[in-house]
């Protein structure tokens, strides 16, 4: 079965009650800015820089998944602060060129009437909340409705993160939607038993492997799509 006749549509998925987002590459387009951070910290070690569309195929895992990606396809050792440099680089340029893919701002405002949304990432939460508040669409999520990789929870893919935002949310999993561009999110919502829609617009899905996808699962390409649901 192709990507085409794996779509999100009313006679697919009956109305979630709760959506839980991903942050990079289905809320904010950000590849721009965890690049220049990644090659700036590459060239201070001694290697070149790699290309964009390459390091935003390595963002889904976290910061330290990251660095340890971008080093090992430079072929230069890491040294031993790489991560706390990398945050510090991209700590400066947070909100530089990342921007609410087009159409977001407008589509949070039309979810947030209709139910809870939250947001399940493997970013640091304080780089979240300030991308959240800088962008404007801090208000669509409650402090306690933001999930961060450096929280409480293991990251994504383990679903305690997920869990905990059902189970707060007062909503079953079979009532929530997952929203996100990565295989790591697709594998997150397996192993939460919860309803996947995956942003084909985000650069986390480039690379997703097609064969793994059912009939169940729900693809996008762009924001608007989401409010068919």
């Amino acid at each position: 079965m192709g990507d085409a006749d794996l779509v999100c549509g009313v006679s697919r998925l009956t109305a979630p009650q709760f959506i839980v987002f991903d942050l990079d590459g289905t809320l904010i387009d950000s590849r721009r800015d965890l690049a220049d951070a990644a090659n700036a910290l590459l060239v201070s070690a001694g290697a070149g820089p790699l290309p964009e569309a390459r390091i935003g195929r390595m963002v889904g895992d976290g910061a330290a998944t990251l660095v340890a990606r971008a080093f090992e396809a430079s072929g230069v050792a890491p040294p031993p602060d790489a991560l706390e440099r990398f945050l510090t680089l991209y700590d400066a340029r947070l909100l530089e060129h990342t921007r609410p893919y087009p159409g977001i701002p407008q589509v949070l405002e039309a979810l947030a009437l209709r139910g809870p949304l939250a947001v399940l990432t493997n970013k640091p939460l304080a780089s979240t909340r300030r991308i959240l508040a800088g962008l404007g669409l801090a208000r669509h999520f409650p402090e306690g409705a933001v999930i961060g990789g450096d929280g409480p929870f293991p990251r994504k893919p383990d679903p305690s993160g997920l869990q905990h935002l059902t189970a707060r949310a007062r909503v079953p999993a079979s009532s929530t939607l997952l929203v996100g561009d990565s295989l790591v999110d697709w594998r997150t919502a397996r192993a939460a038993s919860t309803p996947i829609c995956l942003a084909r617009y985000g650069f986390g899905y480039e690379g997703f492997p097609r064969e793994e996808l059912a009939p169940s699962d729900h693809l996008i390409d762009t924001p608007a799509e989401l409010l068919a649901l």
